[in-house]
């Protein structure tokens, strides 16, 4: 979803990467940001944080243009239907970031 947003262009693919994992344990409630993760993607947990909520806030995004081909593709029972993941309430977001 990320491919059709400019405003994550200039971020490094490792990073949208890492917190798109940390994003989905978060969601997923598969444990967090364990010193493994954060050896061999060279990230800490705090410097994803703002990035995790910027992505938690595009899955609320609906789109109501013509760019509808990626969710539509991930919304289908091949790729486990993720496009409707629903996303995280923003407080409790925060709130698990944080522990």
């Amino acid at each position: 979803m990320t491919l059709q947003e400019y405003d994550y262009a200039r971020e490094s693919p490792s990073k949208l990467a890492a917190s798109c994992l940390l994003l989905a344990l978060t969601m997923k409630n598969l444990g967090g940001w364990t010193p493994t993760l954060e050896y061999y993607s060279g990230y800490r947990a705090q410097d994803l944080h703002p990035l995790v909520k910027r992505l938690n806030f595009l899955l609320t995004y609906q789109p109501h243009d013509k760019l509808k081909a990626v969710r539509t593709k991930y919304s289908h029972r091949v790729f486990f239907e993720v496009a409707k993941v629903t996303p995280m309430d923003m407080l409790k977001l925060e709130e698990k970031l944080k522990s």
